[in-house]
Formats: structure tokens, C-alpha cells, sequence
């Protein structure tokens, strides 16, 4: 009777082997990268104390603890034992993302993993297989975009170690970017990857001004620098923004007779638009700073991107003034209880 039990096991077992070998292939292969960075990471502390690394980037390690305290401290996030190591890319890349998303529909292509849920993006240790997935979305019909990745969160499951190429940051840039992927630690939605990344920039922005405001001063240089850079970038963010909301509109608005030419004529001509028209973002400052002219027309998969970590921060931002009057340790309090963490 055992050995008929085990047979039935076995048998179960290699069943679901074939229906999740995709999954179970890539899985491994995420574990085996995430694996050999933190096996090949270095405390922060010896880090420090290694005549090697210049003395600029040992400032911006110990800023980097400053920022965590400061999150912990005063914005009350979780510290989740994160960035207490180092790990040195040399100078390469590490991680890519791959978005797609239906051609005349604003709708991502979704991928569900176990415990964490659905995300609107898949995250690659290796290159080569991300390109190789993407021919095959491409092959499907989907519009994709593949983006090299400078940091994430393993939400509170593994330490988060500091990356090289943060160091390489400016002040508010790395404030932003530490206070982002602690708040993902925090607080994390099931299924909802829209809102779980608006709420991280929210709080990378409102933290990194915080934090530097604390520690250099209300009108600081490194203040004014960020601001200044925000000024255009979110400038920039909410044209896409809308951008994305009008090509939504338009595809609402296909008519079953159209061919898919037809329709493709009709995205082009609104995607150009779009890109045309943010030359003239404040006054024509943002098209200096971020040109389009001889880059690639972008596609559904980078409006995606943009509704995804940009589209509700506003939201936020007014719910926090308004509601809790700047009082964000309550406002993270109401957040908890209403978005609890699943897993």
C-alpha cells in the first residue's frame, strides 16, 4: 500500500513538473541570481575600512546608513535588516526587467508567482533569456520593452544589499531610491502592483526631501538640485501619464471594422503626437533635457511602465495633506491597516 502511495506521489509530482516546468525553470534561475549576490556580498563595515575603494564612495556608503536610519527613525518604515552589505557589480548590469502589453489595449501582460502574487513585469538575472522571452511576446502580438534595473526588493525575505552602483548617485537620487525599496519592505499589496509602486515613489520623494531638509538644511544645494531635477522629470512623467490615458481613449474608440493597419496608422500618429508635443513641456526646457529626437518611437509596453510607477502619486499626495495634514507616521499607520500586507 506504501509503495503504491509513494508510486501516486511520484507520479503527482512529475505531473506537475510538466505543467510548471516554465515556472519552476525560471524560479530556479531567479534564486541561483539572487543567491550569488548575497553570497558574494561584504559588510558595509569592512567595506569601509578597504583602502581600495576611494574615500567619495565610502561617503556615500555611510550616507546610505544615514538615509536607512532616518527611514526607520522618522518615517517609520521597517528596516528589515537591509543594506548592512555590499555587493560590487563591477561595473555591470544585474537585473532586467521585461514589460509588454496588448497592442491596442492598455491592458500589461501579467505573470503570477507563488506567494507574492501578479506583477505587471518579469525580473531576469540573465540577459539573454530575457531577450528570448520577449521574441517570443513579440511573436504573440505584444508591444515589450526591456529595462536595465539599479535596484529592488526583496520584501523583508532576504537582506537587501547596497549595490555598487549606487554609489554613484547623487544625494537625493540615493535618498529616494533607499526610502523607495524600504517602503516596498513595509508595505505590500497582493495583486496590486499599480498601487505598491505609486506609493514607493511617493514615499521615495517625500522621504528624500525630508531626509536632506534634516541634514543639510532647508535651502541646501543638494535640496535644490533634486527639486530642480523632480521639476522636470515629473513634468515629463504625468505627459506620459496623460499620454497613456489618451491612447487608451483611442482604442476604446476602434471600431470592430477597422484592419489592424488601420489601427496601427491610428497609434503611431497618436504616439508621435505625444512625443511631439513634450518639447513644449515648461517652455520647451524639458525637450532639452530629455530629448526624443532620434530615439525609438515608444510603445504600449513603455506607457505601461509609466502608469505603473507614476499615474496615482497625486493621489497620495493630496490624500496625505489633506486627510492627516503632513502627519506621516499616521498616514503610514492608515496605510497599513488599509492595504495589510498577505503573505
Amino acid at each position: 500500500m506504501l509503495k503504491k502511495i509513494l508510486a501516486g506521489v511520484v507520479v503527482i509530482l512529475l505531473m506537475l513538473g510538466i505543467v510548471y516546468r516554465e515556472l519552476i525553470s525560471y524560479g530556479y534561475m531567479q534564486a541561483k541570481g539572487q543567491l550569488h549576490i548575497l553570497f558574494n556580498t561584504r559588510p558595509v563595515a569592512e567595506v569601509l575600512r578597504d583602502p581600495a575603494l576611494p574615500d567619495s564612495l565610502k561617503q556615500r556608503l555611510k550616507l546610505i546608513g544615514e538615509i536607512k536610519q532616518f527611514a526607520v527613525d522618522s518615517l517609520g518604515l521597517d528596516s528589515s535588516g537591509s543594506y548592512t552589505d555590499y555587493y560590487d557589480q563591477g561595473g555591470k548590469p544585474i537585473l532586467w526587467v521585461l514589460t509588454a502589453c496588448e497592442p491596442f489595449r492598455m491592458v500589461p501582460k501579467e505573470w503570477r508567482f507563488p506567494v507574492i502574487g501578479t506583477f505587471a513585469y518579469k525580473g531576469f538575472f540573465d540577459t539573454t533569456r530575457a531577450h528570448t522571452e520577449e521574441k517570443l511576446l513579440k511573436a504573440s502580438g505584444y508591444d515589450t520593452r526591456i529595462n536595465e534595473v539599479s535596484a529592488w526588493s526583496t520584501l523583508g525575505f532576504f537582506k537587501d544589499p547596497v549595490l555598487s552602483s549606487m554609489l554613484y548617485r547623487s544625494e537625493g537620487s540615493l535618498a529616494n531610491l533607499i526610502i523607495h525599496e524600504m517602503t516596498h519592505g513595509t508595505l505590500f499589496v497582493k495583486d496590486n502592483l499599480e498601487l505598491n509602486e505609486n506609493l514607493a515613489s511617493f514615499v521615495g520623494d517625500y522621504g528624500a526631501v525630508r531626509f536632506m531638509k534634516a541634514k543639510y538644511g532647508q535651502n541646501a544645494p543638494q535640496i535644490e538640485k533634486y527639486e530642480f531635477r523632480n521639476r522636470y522629470s515629473d513634468a515629463l512623467s504625468q505627459h506620459i501619464v496623460r499620454g497613456a490615458n489618451q491612447l487608451d481613449s483611442l482604442y476604446k474608440s476602434f471600431r470592430p471594422t477597422l484592419t489592424t493597419a488601420q489601427k496601427e496608422r491610428l497609434k503611431v500618429a497618436q504616439i508621435q503626437h505625444i512625443v511631439a508635443s513634450s518639447d513644449t513641456l515648461l517652455g520647451g526646457l524639458v525637450g532639452q533635457k530629455y530629448p526624443w529626437r532620434g530615439k525609438e518611437l515608444p510603445n504600449n509596453a513603455f506607457f505601461i511602465g509609466y502608469l505603473t510607477y507614476h499615474s496615482q502619486q497625486n493621489q497620495f499626495n493630496k490624500e496625505f495633506n489633506e486627510k492627516f495634514k503632513g502627519n506621516f507616521r499616521a498616514y503610514l499607520s492608515y496605510l497599513k491597516t488599509k492595504y495589510p500586507t498577505s503573505f
